[in-house]
């Protein structure tokens, strides 16, 4: 099954706010965080803009209008296009249905890791325990949050999802220590 290697994370997600309503980049911007979906992919307002250029430049947005709030600058309004809903829908297919390699940097330093001392490991992976502590802490109150408000789950599902990475993660972290502190894991 191919894949639509074209759209990035930020493309992905301008055209998932695009399929809820015609908005300009400074909307999708402020939405973004407002929503918190700084969280899963680099939001930055230039970015943002060069990103929606992109869609528009492969035909998967089209600009619906130019308006201007007082002083402001003048703001273009895009809305999806039916090829930028088949792409949209494709890669939401693809990337649901198949894993994909995505290197993060952790798996790699935890391959290197026996480069320094097994006590020196311990220490770092107590300060990452404590970082994972803190992001689990700040999903576990954003959903609570958000049961709060009555926000449908189906909008928010990502946010268990990692959670429960976070966890898993610190539960293997912290067998590591435990392995390393015993001598079990020879260093």
């Amino acid at each position: 099954m191919a894949r639509a290697t074209a759209l990035t994370p930020l493309g992905i997600a301008a055209l998932s706010l695009l399929v809820e309503e015609p908005m300009h980049p400074y909307e999708m911007y402020q939405l973004l965080i407002a929503r918190h979906e700084d969280r899963l992919v680099k939001v930055r307002p230039g970015t943002l803009y060069h990103a929606v250029g992109r869609l528009e430049e492969q035909g998967l947005v089209a600009a619906t209008g130019t308006d201007r709030g007082g002083n402001r600058p003048e703001r273009t309004t895009y809305t999806i296009s039916a090829a930028g809903r088949e792409a949209f829908t494709k890669w939401l297919q693809d990337m649901l249905a198949a894993p994909v390699n995505e290197y993060p940097s952790f798996p790699l330093a935890i391959s290197e890791a026996y480069n320094l001392p097994a006590g020196v490991v311990v220490e770092l992976l107590d300060r990452r325990l404590q970082a994972l502590q803190e992001q689990l802490h700040f999903l576990v109150s954003g959903e609570e949050l958000l049961k709060k408000k009555g926000v449908e789950r189906k909008y928010w599902i990502d946010v268990q999802f990692q959670q429960c990475t976070l966890q898993a993660e610190m539960a293997w972290i912290r067998s590591l220590q435990d392995q390393l502190r015993s001598g079990e894991l020879p260093w």
